[in-house]
């Protein structure tokens, strides 16, 4: 991420504290007691360059090696009289917060931090960011992206493959030839339901070259619906096994029940009537009439 550069400065070097510039102490004696220490050392200030922290005066050299922080590049303490540039809590001198690739300065400019090194955005674009599926070029830090399908675009060019408008977070239908916005997909594309006429996105029964939603697929008598059961037709319309056997189905004329034909079952014609195979025998000895 795109972060803000804060600077951490030094408000106490005066006894004014709203400037940053060196004063004697020789110039607010008549301000202090006849005895004016280091707060540390003790050594004497009368005359002498101070820092005041928290109210409390002391020498230059205690107060760089006491309160000092220190660079992350250089290790050195950040003095006094320098300043502290401050970022998540890490401190640099001013002349070593630099790329740590290409080395420029990134003093007022933008930068971004990746494995805590710091980077500037041509950089950071370089190593870390991600490319657009469409265009090729890199999606800079801090822009807005679209993810799809483990693919990343500019937001200006994830759009519609037919009418070239944006899609953004609104719904899409992806096919090989691109990524579409409903309205198009389905004037371009869309095969629509035999029995609600609306879209079939994906999915379906084919049925006498006919399409169906699963849901839509149901039994012309009962109504439930049939893309997992076995089924029969009857003048283009599909039924369930009961409902077809129930209003459709020939009977046995031995055991009167329904002769269905399924699973390749056969079934005997004689004179205008229908046996099942197993029942076509012999009224008196039961013998199998089957050649």
């Amino acid at each position: 991420m795109l972060a803000q550069l804060y600077w951490h400065s030094h408000p106490h070097l005066l006894s004014s504290k709203k400037t940053n510039a060196w004063v004697l102490a020789s110039d607010l004696t008549k301000m202090m007691a006849t005895q004016f220490d280091c707060q540390y050392c003790t050594t004497s200030l009368l005359g002498k360059k101070y820092v005041l922290k928290d109210d409390n005066p002391y020498c230059v050299s205690c107060y760089d090696r006491i309160f000092s922080n220190y660079c992350e590049k250089c290790k050195d303490p950040i003095e006094s009289d320098s300043k502290d540039l401050c970022y998540k809590g890490r401190h640099w001198h001013e002349g070593c917060f630099k790329c740590s690739k290409c080395n420029y300065s990134l003093v007022e400019k933008p930068f971004a931090a990746k494995d805590e090194r710091l980077l500037c955005t041509e950089c950071y674009s370089n190593e870390c960011s991600s490319k657009c599926f469409h265009c090729k070029r890199t999606i800079m830090p801090g822009s807005r992206k679209m993810e799809f399908k483990g693919n990343y675009w500019h937001e200006t060019c994830f759009v519609c493959e037919h009418c070239r408008q944006p899609i953004g977070t609104k719904p899409l239908i992806s096919k090989e030839s691109g990524n579409y916005c409903v309205p198009c997909f389905e004037k371009e594309f869309a095969q629509y339901c035999n029995f609600c006429k609306k879209v079939i996105t994906s999915g379906g029964i084919t049925f006498r070259d006919q399409l169906w939603h699963r849901e839509c697929f149901l039994c012309s008598g009962c109504r439930k619906e049939l893309c997992e059961e076995e089924f029969m037709s009857r003048d283009d319309y599909p039924f369930c096994l009961d409902c077809y056997t129930h209003l459709y189905a020939k009977r046995c004329a031995a055991c009167t029940k329904p002769i269905t034909g399924l699973r390749g079952a056969k079934f005997i014609c004689f004179q205008d009537r229908q046996w099942h195979s197993e029942c076509f025998n012999c009224g008196k000895c039961s013998t199998s009439l089957i050649p």
